[in-house]
């Protein structure tokens, strides 16, 4: 039983960080709530599996022509740097408080995606 919630974590993942959405924010969640995983070990298994999923994806987006490559110096540059200050910061965050600021995160990302899609129903499109 615990292979297909390992099964459906890797789909459901795969399948959101494909499209560009994240697969984090489904993957760490079934990691956490259903497997019991720590909540360092669930993100450390998403960024692991990140990599192959985003090579994958970006071959494929890549053949599609739905690449534009030109900002993306403006960003790696930063977003490197940030992400191994934000490894080393959360090494001192206990499991607690990095579990409940990333459910904050869904919470806010949720409602912006709500808000969003409402304004996008009342204009029409």
């Amino acid at each position: 039983m615990r292979f297909l919630v390992w099964l459906a974590a890797g789909f459901a993942g795969g399948v959101l960080g494909g499209m560009g959405m994240g697969g984090g924010t489904v993957l760490i969640p079934i990691l956490t709530i259903l497997c019991g995983v720590p909540q360092h070990l669930a993100q450390s298994v998403n960024l692991l599996s990140f990599l192959p999923m985003a090579a994958l994806s970006l071959r494929v987006h890549a053949r599609g022509g739905l690449l534009d490559a030109r900002g993306t110096p403006w960003m790696i540059v930063p977003a490197a740097a940030l992400s191994f200050l934000g490894a080393a910061f959360v090494q001192n965050v206990s499991a607690g408080a990095l579990r409940a600021g990333f459910g904050i995160f869904l919470c806010l990302l949720s409602l912006y995606q709500f808000a969003a899609a409402l304004r996008s129903l009342r204009a029409g499109r």
